[in-house]
């Protein structure tokens, strides 16, 4: 196990997902933030079943940084209910680690 995360959200636009991806980077928040999309989502909204198209933010980030980042996220997001799942990453290269660790503050 690791202090390094992974969080994922989705966004409703490519430009929702850029600018909480810089907004992640420019605090140092996140080393790095990768958007994928569109991708189709389908899940139950308000009794509905709905399909939406979304973009996808996988943000590289340190286990103490969560709380932050899930605050920038709702901060910065149009839905009122965004998805903000944390994954623990429990093995990886050491020097991409190191500088996950480095970009966010931390040592």
């Amino acid at each position: 196990m690791t202090d390094v995360i992974q969080v994922v959200t989705t966004t409703a636009s490519e430009d929702e997902a850029q600018r909480i991806a810089s907004a992640l980077i420019e605090r140092r928040l996140a080393a790095c933030v990768q958007t994928v999309g569109p991708i189709i989502s389908t899940y139950r909204w308000q009794g509905a079943v709905e399909t939406s198209q979304e973009w996808q933010c996988v943000i590289k980030t340190r286990r103490d940084l969560f709380a932050e980042v899930e605050a920038a996220i709702i901060e910065l997001h149009s839905y009122d209910v965004p998805e903000v799942l944390a994954m623990s990453v429990v093995a990886g290269s050491r020097n991409y680690l190191d500088w996950v660790a480095s970009e966010t503050g931390g040592h």
